[in-house]
Parts: structure tokens; sequence; C-alpha cells
């Protein structure tokens, strides 16, 4: 926790909550405007309002609670929300915490009932000052209980990058500063490369005491989530900034960067396959969530790299062996489909079913001995480093789910949907294993800065990583990845995937792939087919190895 700063946890527990529209709200806004419980002249209760707030009654709440707000006086401002004792508490600490005065609101236009406004403030703390202005926006709605309109109390009402549990506070920042630097010595800031901004600040709050650096003061928001560090708002008084070597490449990291933002919820990982050094690492997410390296998602068709290797690792079939694709294939009463327009091939070989992507010839093979419902977890976990929990990168990251399942689960899991969890950091570990046979684990600073242990796996038999390469490189000369990877000279390959999401109107798109020295995963959630979003992310990281 932030040194000599008292924290007013934003979201915290409201233990009396009725109809998840506001009691709380509606107790204190009866005692400040009388109950709404008697009708006028009858004794019988007034009619609760319904339906959207009006543009008056926008206008109205707005303009009250912003200027409650204005005034300090978090209790009637909160009044005007629908979770008052949350709104209560954060409005207080925004004065007593992060110690905001001199606060001025200037609302925008408002669409529908949503508010844009924009926020200045002075932040003052043991003598320093300085100015302090932002943009945010509030929504409001109709209290389910009260009828009355009410601001739709968010943390983000706050300030527009706080969520559930995070803190607003100003004092002696938790950890000195650092000066993050690339593998050439290039410095890297959130200024220049914005992805970076979560990734070096959970960098700073695990290394910052041991760079060298000294503590400054600062108004900054301290997020519930465990690792994920401060986000520095207002430096008061700077600190001394530590140098902190990362594995990064300045310039794939601003190929990642420009290439993610063409694609809303869009992260990928590039991966240097001969360390396992991690060379770019870019989010383009509105919840600025660090998926490439914590997103737990199936990824569809690229986990049949793994399968694959199972396939021959248990000697079921080979590259050259058969791997029929029919148009359906049915597994324990569940139906499997190829997708739409892949022609059936009773006598395609493996190398032709993993290519084209078939779905059913995989399903088909899983059933083969010596085949149970552990091998796909064993040949992931023993083979790939997968699926431990032990993966130490140096910032929070997942290492991979791919549970022992049986059912239709069993081959769900095959074609990478089931229960099979993956991130981009994984799924590029995953290529840059198939490529050389070993299973190196993914670090975004050396293991010799604070002395921890990696990972370890045994990794594949030179003859099915060999086996593996080609395979993908028929994907990405001539399969479904041909088209994205058409242009990229040396030793590259690929596989595409998408992966179908309840409730989804399109597929997660997935792509992973290899160009010589460099490893990349793309994942972008309702992107469609690998070749639509993922597939051109990861292409233009392997076009750094230029």
């Amino acid at each position: 926790m932030r040194k000599g700063a008292k924290a007013a946890v934003i979201g915290s527990v409201f233990a009396v909550m009725v109809g998840g529209a506001g009691y709380g709200a509606f107790n204190v806004m009866s005692a400040l405007s009388g109950s709404e419980g008697g009708g006028s002249g009858s004794g019988g209760p007034a009619a609760v309002k319904t339906g959207p707030p009006s543009g008056a009654e926008v206008k109205e709440t707005s303009t009250k609670f912003f200027a409650a707000w204005e005034q300090g006086d978090a209790a009637k401002a909160a009044a005007y929300t629908n979770f008052a004792q949350k709104a209560q508490e954060s409005l207080a600490g925004y004065h007593d915490d992060a110690h905001l005065t001199g606060v001025k609101i200037t609302p925008g236009a408002a669409t529908g009932a949503t508010v844009p406004f924009s926020v200045r403030a002075t932040v003052s703390f043991e003598g320093k000052s300085k100015p302090f202005a932002y943009d945010s926006r509030l929504t409001v709605v109709r209290g389910e209980t009260t009828g009355k309109a009410l601001v739709d109390w968010k943390p983000s009402v706050l300030h527009p990058e706080m969520q559930e549990g995070d803190t607003l506070v100003t004092g002696e920042s938790a950890s000195p500063p650092i000066e993050a630097v690339d593998r050439n010595n290039v410095v890297l800031t959130k200024e220049k490369y914005p992805s970076l901004g979560p990734i070096l600040d959970a960098l700073r709050e695990k290394y910052g005491d041991t760079a060298g650096g000294t503590a400054g003061v600062e108004l900054a928001i301290h997020h519930a989530t465990e690792g994920a560090g401060d986000t520095a708002l207002v430096t008061l008084a700077k600190g001394k900034a530590g140098k902190l070597r990362t594995t990064l490449s300045a310039s794939a990291q601003a190929a990642a960067e420009k290439a993610v933002a063409r694609y809303a919820e869009s992260s990928v990982v590039a991966v240097q396959p001969s360390s396992g050094e991690v060379l770019a690492v870019a989010n383009h997410r509105a919840d600025g969530f660090n998926a490439a390296f914590q997103g737990t998602l199936a990824p569809g068709s690229t986990m049949k790299i793994i399968t694959a290797a199972m396939l021959i690792d248990n000697g079921v079939t080979t590259m050259n062996g058969p791997a029929p694709c029919p148009p359906t294939a049915t597994w324990q009463s569940q139906t499997f489909h190829n997708l739409t327009n892949l022609a059936p091939n009773e006598k395609a070989s493996l190398a032709n079913s993993f290519m084209r992507s078939c779905n059913t010839a995989f399903v088909k093979l899983i059933d083969e001995k010596p085949l149970t419902d552990e091998s796909l977890t064993t040949e992931a976990q023993t083979r790939f480093g997968l699926g431990q929990n032990n993966w130490k990168t140096g910032i929070p990251s997942f290492d991979g789910n791919i549970p022992a399942s049986g059912g239709p689960d069993r081959a769900a899991n095959a074609i990478g949907q089931g229960q099979v969890q993956m991130s981009p950091l994984n799924m590029a570990s995953v290529t840059a294993t198939a490529m050389t046979g070993t299973f190196r684990q993914p670090v975004i600073v050396s293991p010799k800065l604070d002395d921890r242990e990696l990972a370890t796996a045994k990794g594949l038999p030179s003859s099915t990583s060999a086996q593996l390469r080609a395979m993908m490189n028929l994907t990405a000369t001539s399969g479904t990845a041909a088209q994205v990877m058409a242009g990229l000279g040396g030793n590259i390959g690929a596989k595409t995937g998408s992966a179908e999401v309840d409730a989804q109107s399109k597929s997660n798109s997935w792509f992973t792939g290899y160009r010589n020295d460099i490893a990349a995963a793309a994942m972008t959630q309702q992107g469609g087919h690998g070749v639509d979003a993922a597939g051109p992310i990861v292409a233009a990281v392997l076009r750094t190895g230029d």
C-alpha cells in the first residue's frame, strides 16, 4: 500500500442492497427531500416512475451531482447516485486521500442519458501543488426502487482509469520510478508506447525498490488487482528513476502497437524462440487489461499445434500418415463440423488436415489408442511447459489451462474449444517450442535480476519438432495462412484459429506464426477467422525481423 496515505476503497462492499438500483440511495434521498411513500391527499403510495430518464431529468440530476461534487459534499453528491454508500466513500476519498481541491466540473452535451464532462482541480500535499485535469462521463438511470433519475455509480465516474476496488491517493509513491529500456538501451515510455502503460506500472511495482531509484510524491491510482502496480497521474515531487533493462525490442514493440490499433479488443505477443525473451507485448482494449499476458480464452485451431504433437509423440500418426477429413465427426453424442466450404478429404494426411485446419480429422484421431482423457494435458505440460501455474515472466502472467477432460470436451479441447484456455503469450511460446523443439519459459526481464526460478519442460523430440515446422510451413505457404504470410521471406510457419464463444455473433480470431528468430501470436475478440484480424497483426510484427 502507498506510504503516508490512507486509501478509501472504490467499490467497497455495500452490505444492504435491494433490487440492485439503490436502496441506500433511496434512504439518503428520502432524508434530503422527504419520503416518496405518501401520495397526495390519498395516503396511498405515489406512482413510481418507469422507463428511461427524460432529457430534463438527465440534466437536473447530473447538474445537482456535479454541484455537490464541486462543493466537496460527498454525502449530498452520493445521494444523487444509485449506489450511495460506494459513491460517498469514493467522493470523500477524492478530497481526504487524494487531496484534490478547487474542483471545477464542466459538462458537455448529453448523448441520450450519458453526459461527458471535464474536471479541473488542484492536488496539494505537504506544501506542493499542481493542477490536475481529465475527462470522464456518467450515465443517468432510473432507480428501480425509487423511480428517481440517478447517476449510475461506477469508479470510472471519478476517473476513467479506475475500476472496481481501485483507490485514488496522493503521497509518497509506493515504488520508486523506473526508467525501463529495451534490449538495445532504448528508453521505453508509455507516452511513446501507450500499450506498455500497464506493463511498465507492473514492472515498477515489482522492481522499483531494487532498481536503484528513490520514491517521489504523486497522485496515483492504486489498483486492486494484485501485481497491477500504481498508475501515476500527477507527479508533485520527482523521485530518482532506477534503470531497468527489459528484453523488449523497441522496433518490434512499435510494430505491435501500430498493428493492434487497427482492431478493437486485440492483443499480441512476440518472443525470441532461441532465448524465450519477450520482444513485444501490446494490447488495444477498452478495459486496459493485459490480455496478451493474462488472457484466458479458448485458442481455437491454434491448439492443433499441441494436438498434432500429441498424435505424433504417441504414435497415432505422422505428418505423412493418415488423418481423414470427413464432413462431420461425432464424439460421445456431440457432432463437430468443419469451416464452411472446407471440402472433405477421406484420404488426407495429417499435414493436409493441419494446413487446411480440418476439425473432424483431429476429432476422429483422439479416439485412437493409446490416447486417454489425460493425453493432451500431459503433452501440454511435459513438452510445452503449459498449465502448471509456475511461469515467472517478471510480471503477472497466465501459463495456460489444458485440463484432462472426458465426454465431448475431450474432442473440443483437441481443436481449441471446450475447457482449454490460453493467452497470446502462451501461444507464442507454443510456436517457439514447436519451432526449436526446446521449451524456454518466456521472460520480460532477465531472471538474473531477482534470481527467480523459471519453469522447465522436456520439450519435443527432434522428429516431432521437424514435422511441426514442416506442417506450419505448409500452412504459411499453401494453407489457411498463406494470404496473410505472403511476402514474408526466410524460415516461416503459421497456424490459424477461430474460437466460437456463446452469445457472440462472431468468433474470436487467433493466429500464431514464426519467422526466423521471432515467434508471435495474436488474439482479437470477435475478430472472425484467424486471417481476418489476428493474422495481419502477427504478420506485421514478424516483418520487424527484416
